[in-house]
């Protein structure tokens, strides 16, 4: 039987109104799998690509080169099996004629990014779905919530997903009074609280992993699991160079040289995720914040924590995702752990952005299992 699918404009983090085509990389006629990059858009936060949800032939290209158009917009049609011409006009006749940009606005937006002040901090944080063992994403270092954007409406299916922004991050406090783990494990558990969240699955990412690791040290009955994805406290080496260089970015050739590290593909620096960068780097004390937590964790290009012993003895499954080629922590930190371990070929730090579908898979997967 034939399918005549609508490939549309997909929302990308909780900001994302629109998108501008890039560039179109299959051509018309062209066989397409489920989870081939079948065009570039390029959006207010990021660049990436758009993945074929099914497989078939690319009969359409809709959307045209340097357009720009709205979240759900039509960008072009797949068919899986044999369908007229006639029959394809018809689809984009009735997709055209009923597509209202913004019309469901409110489910498009998903979460709006709440703010709540606990234990004297304002901490900024969203859900997204419900039921089940409740499954919290904990940033990186000079990251915030939106470092989950490919990743959070996947992984709420039948799930509730939480994120937050960490104290001397994104908008929440940016006062740290030491800067340890102490105080960043303990944001997280307070927030746990407050949203009813008895136990959760954690999902860390770089010095979010150890901040992860470390809530499940300090609680850990509170821990259902821990994926843990290219992380801070599993061994000694770190990219000083990195986190100085980008501590120390001041304009945004500077802060470019540093980001473009994270990233396989160094065209994902954009001009606005360097605007965005810098606008939060200027805001008051978050150079300070940011200071303390390299002088408190990260001393001398050196991590001054080692929490393999959570992973080795500690109550809980752990799922390890690297990127093989992580120039910030290096993959061989998994070495010899107790865990499932999934190192990503090609990726670099930022993997869960760049390779988002791999990676919500092993998320889903595991959780589930656990």
């Amino acid at each position: 039987m034939s399918q005549i699918h609508t490939l549309t404009m997909p929302k990308w983090g909780l900001s994302m109104t629109e998108g501008r085509v890039d560039v179109w990389l299959k051509e018309e006629g062209e066989a397409i799998a489920k989870g081939d990059e079948v065009l570039d858009v390029e959006t207010d936060k990021i660049s990436s690509s758009v993945e074929a949800p099914f497989s078939g032939v690319l009969r359409r290209q809709i959307a045209r080169q340097d357009e720009t158009l709205a979240v759900g917009a039509l960008l072009g049609i797949v068919v899986d099996g044999e369908a007229s011409e006639v029959e394809i006009d018809a689809v984009i006749e009735q997709f055209q004629a009923t597509f209202v940009p913004g019309g469901s606005a409110e489910e498009d937006q998903g979460p709006t990014p709440q703010k709540v002040e606990l234990d004297g901090r304002l901490i900024r944080y969203f859900e997204r779905g419900e039921g089940g063992v409740p499954l919290v994403l904990v940033h990186g270092f000079g990251g915030d919530l939106n470092n989950w954007m490919f990743n959070h409406e996947a992984l709420a299916a039948g799930r509730r997903v939480v994120a937050l922004d960490l104290p001397g991050h994104g908008e929440s406090t940016k006062q740290l009074e030491r800067g340890d783990l102490d105080e960043l494990s303990s944001a997280v558990l307070t927030l746990l609280d407050h949203l009813d969240i008895p136990a959760a699955h954690l999902v860390g990412h770089s010095m979010g992993g150890a901040v992860s690791l470390n809530v499940a040290r300090l609680e850990p009955k509170r821990v259902r699991s821990l994926t843990l994805i290219g992380s801070a406290g599993l061994g000694e080496g770190i990219n000083g160079d990195y986190l100085e260089g980008f501590v120390e970015a001041a304009n945004r050739n500077a802060l470019k040289t540093q980001l473009v590290k994270l990233f396989s593909n160094p065209d994902l620096v954009n001009r606005q995720m360097l605007e965005d960068m810098l606008k939060y780097k200027r805001l008051e004390g978050v150079g300070t914040a940011l200071r303390l937590l390299v002088s408190g964790l990260f001393k001398e290009g050196s991590q001054q924590l080692d929490l393999r012993g959570v992973v080795q003895d500690g109550e809980q499954p752990v799922l390890l995702i690297w990127g093989s080629d992580d120039a910030i922590i290096p993959a061989n930190h998994s070495a010899g752990l107790k865990a499932q371990v999934e190192v990503l070929p090609g990726q670099a730090h930022m993997v869960q952005m760049e390779a988002a579908e791999q990676v919500n898979q092993l998320i889903l997967k595991f959780v589930q299992q656990h």
